[in-house]
């Protein structure tokens, strides 16, 4: 079977590449002083719902890299049925479905269930991680990267 070919609408780091290295650089800082397999989570399960597949590829490997298990990453999909997941991965990845789908709101029981298990500091760069994230694929999902994309 021959994988389909969607071409690529524009290369957004070379056209625009001061937006491109500001997001970068918002991704650097959101990442601050939060977990690395988290971190990942949260980015995986952003980058579903947002159906940004070059972002899911790339942050599957760098959860394996992070030393992140094959059936925690399988099963992030439905990590709400899930016994893999601890109570604070499950109040990050509830307030990711939140802010990314934001139209629905971000409900006072899944905010304080995150203020539950972060301190303010890490709850704002939880926050961030997952508006950066959104960036990322708002970006990737409108230009058509995909995996294998240049």
């Amino acid at each position: 079977m021959t994988p389909v070919q969607i071409p690529q609408r524009m290369n957004l780091s070379a056209v625009a590449p001061k937006v491109f290295k500001a997001v970068l650089a918002l991704d650097a800082a959101s990442r601050q002083g939060l977990d690395s397999v988290l971190v990942e989570l949260v980015q995986i399960r952003a980058s579903q719902l947002n159906h940004c597949a070059y972002c899911i590829d790339y942050h599957t490997g760098d959860a394996r890299r992070a030393g992140e298990r094959e059936e925690r990453i399988y099963q992030l999909s439905a990590w709400e049925d899930s016994s893999l997941f601890t109570a604070e991965e499950r109040a990050a990845l509830a307030l990711t479905e939140a802010v990314t789908l934001l139209p629905q709101g971000v409900s006072d029981a899944v905010y304080d269930e995150a203020a539950a298990h972060f301190d303010e500091k890490a709850l704002a760069q939880l926050i961030a991680l997952i508006f950066t994230v959104n960036t990322w694929n708002r970006m990737n999902v409108a230009t058509r990267r995909t995996p294998g994309a240049a």
